[in-house]
């Protein structure tokens, strides 16, 4: 059986390349490929009590039921890699696997989400991995986070993500209610205004419709 919010076709995972062709490497090779490349995530790399910075997620983070994220969190401690991992090792992104592993994991990211990867048709090791998704939020919404990983950094594999959610609320009420305790900077320019999380966290708050509020989670690592 394929892992939890993967896809199987004719007894494969698969996603589509920007050129339409059907990449697919065996469950098996795949597993064996990640036990070489994944490790078990830090306690630095961990899910810490939410403080204001990382109150900016707490739609994604509290996206499923109560149960989803602890199954998460004992397979992150078990060393197994997320689906959404082992979807992007079938595809030949090996280098990064550890940091998808802590990102996705992070996120909240659990079987009740949906997502893909835009990879290119060759050396997918050693290009911009895009990940798009979309997450089931508290708030009787989902969340659409594109997250890219880059592989040969000095770090060993760069990745910055935006978190993007609707609040029925006004900009200012959702900065007073979600967003407490963060600096303002100010408007971008006229209607974006931007709150400081921390030297690689922005939060950009745009007016939606009559009275609702975008925000954007800026992450950067």
């Amino acid at each position: 059986m394929p892992p939890p919010g993967v896809r199987m076709h004719a007894g494969c995972f698969c996603l589509n390349s920007p050129t339409g062709i059907l990449l697919k490497i065996s469950q098996n090779l795949a597993w064996y490929l990640l036990t070489l490349v994944v490790v078990p995530l830090t306690p630095a790399m961990a899910q810490k009590p939410q403080s204001p910075a990382t109150a900016a997620s707490a739609p994604v983070a509290q996206a499923a039921p109560q149960a989803a994220p602890q199954t998460t969190a004992q397979a992150a401690a078990s060393g197994r890699p997320h689906p959404v991992t082992l979807a992007a090792a079938q595809q030949g992104v090996l280098s990064c696997s550890a940091r998808i592993n802590q990102v996705v994991t992070a996120l909240g990211v659990t079987e009740s989400a949906g997502g893909t990867w835009l990879l290119p048709s060759e050396q997918q090791d050693q290009r911009l991995a895009p990940l798009a998704l979309e997450v089931p939020t508290t708030l009787a919404g989902s969340a659409y986070i594109s997250a890219t990983f880059a592989p040969n950094q000095a770090n060993g594999c760069g990745a910055s993500y935006d978190a993007v959610f609707y609040w029925p609320q006004s900009c200012d009420e959702v900065t007073k209610q979600s967003f407490v305790g963060l600096k303002s900077l100010g408007r971008m320019k006229k209607d974006i205004a931007v709150l400081d999380g921390g030297a690689n966290i922005k939060i950009f708050l745009m007016p939606a419709g009559t009275s609702g509020c975008i925000s954007i989670k800026r992450v950067v690592s």
